[in-house]
C-alpha cells in the first residue's frame, strides 16, 4: 500500500498517544510488527514558540520509518509553520494532523476532536498545512463532536480536496471520549466516499479484531492504541492473524516483563532514568494486567523512583509470578 508517495509494508498502525507511545515504546512495537508509528501530539504553538521539550518528542528512533509525526493546533498560520519544522526535526515521511484528541484542555482550545465542530476551518487548517508541509500530510480524526453531528464522512471529502493522503477514523464522538463500544460503520462510509487510504481505528483489543475491523470496514490499515497497552504482541498476532497462519501465543511472563524492563531502559536512554521510571509505573502495570496476585508488585511498581527499583521489582515478578 502507498500512502502518498510512500510504501507501507504492513497494515498494522500504532495509534499516536499522549503519555504512552514514546521513542521507547514505538520501538518496542516496531520489532513486534507494527508497520507505522506516530509521535506523541506535539503542539504546534510549542514549536512555533521554539519550546524545546516539544521539539524532543518529535524524535524518530534509528530505522523507524515509515512514520509520522503529530502536530495539534487551530491557527492555519501556527500550523504551517509548525509542519516545517516538525519535519525538519524528526525527519518523518509524514505530518499528521490531530482533529481527533478528546482531552478538555486540548478541546478548549479549539484544537484536536474542537476542530470537527468547524469542517471549514479545520479543511483550511489541512489545506495551510499541505501547502507548507516537505512531506506528504494525513489527519486523525474521530466520527463527529457528538451523536448530534456526525459529520465524518463530510470532513473526510473536504480533507482529500484539500490535498490530506490518508485519514485516519476513530470510531467513537468526542463525547464518548473512550467509552462505550466503536462504531466501525461510520469508518466504513468514510472509506466509501474518498479515494486516499483509510485507517481504522477502535476497539481492536485482539488479533482477530483487527481482521475484524479491516473487513467490516474495507479500511487500508487498521490501527491499534489502548490494545497495544502492556502487549506490543498483539501486532505480531494481528499480522499473524491477517496472514491466515496461526497465532503465535504470547511469550512467558518472564520474557513479557524483561520486554517491559527494556522499554524503561530505552526510555531513561532517551528522557533521563527519572522521568521515565516516573511514568513506567503505569507501563509496568500494563504489562502485568490480568497476571494472578501481581497486586503486591503492582503496590511496589507505583513507589519506584530509580532503574534500580525497576530491576528489583522485575525480578521479584520472574521469580514469583507466572
Amino acid at each position: 500500500m502507498r500512502i502518498g508517495d510512500v510504501t507501507i509494508r504492513s497494515r498494522l498502525a500504532l495509534a499516536p498517544m499522549a503519555g504512552v507511545t514514546d521513542l521507547a515504546f514505538r520501538q518496542i512495537c516496531r520489532e513486534l510488527g507494527a508497520g507505522m508509528t506516530c509521535t506523541e501530539l506535539v503542539s504546534a504553538k510549542a514549536l512555533c514558540y521554539q519550546d524545546q521539550k516539544s521539539r524532543g518528542l518529535l524524535k524518530l528512533g534509528e530505522g523507524e520509518h515509515p512514520a509520522a509525526a503529530q502536530i495539534f493546533g487551530s491557527d492555519p498560520v501556527c500550523m504551517a509553520e509548525a509542519a516545517q519544522i516538525a519535519a525538519e526535526v524528526s525527519g518523518a515521511d509524514f505530518i499528521d494532523i490531530n482533529m481527533g484528541c478528546p482531552v478538555g484542555k486540548v478541546v478548549a482550545n479549539g484544537d484536536g476532536s474542537a476542530l470537527m465542530r468547524d469542517p471549514e476551518k479545520a479543511a483550511r487548517i489541512a489545506e495551510a498545512v499541505v501547502k507548507a508541509s516537505p512531506v506528504p500530510v494525513t489527519v486523525k480524526m474521530r466520527r463527529g463532536w457528538d451523536k448530534g453531528s456526525i459529520n465524518a464522512v463530510e470532513l473526510s471529502r473536504m480533507l482529500e480536496q484539500a490535498g490530506v493522503v490518508a485519514i485516519a477514523v476513530h470510531g467513537r464522538t468526542r463525547a464518548q471520549m473512550y467509552s462505550g463500544q466503536a462504531d466501525w460503520t461510520t469508518i466504513r462510509e468514510v472509506k466509501e466516499a474518498v479515494s486516499v487510504p483509510v485507517i481504522a481505528n477502535g476497539d481492536v483489543f485482539s488479533p482477530e479484531g483487527a481482521v475484524r475491523i479491516l473487513a467490516f470496514t474495507g479500511a487500508d490499515m487498521a490501527m491499534i492504541a489502548r490494545g497495544s497497552f502492556g502487549n506490543p504482541w498483539i501486532f505480531q498476532q494481528a499480522q499473524a492473524a491477517l496472514e491466515g497462519r496461526p497465532i503465535p501465543p504470547l511469550p512467558s511472563l518472564a520474557v513479557r516483563f524483561d520486554t517491559a524492563v527494556r522499554q524503561v531502559e530505552l526510555a531513561a536512554a532517551d528522557k533521563g532514568e527519572h522521568i521515565a521510571v516516573l511514568e513506567a509505573r503505569k507501563q509496568l502495570c500494563w504489562y502485568l494486567k490480568g497476571v494472578p496476585y501481581a497486586n503486591y508488585y503492582k503496590e511496589q511498581i507505583v513507589r519506584m523512583h530509580t532503574l534500580a527499583d525497576v530491576h528489583r521489582i522485575a525480578e521479584g515478578v520472574k521469580r514469583d509470578l507466572k
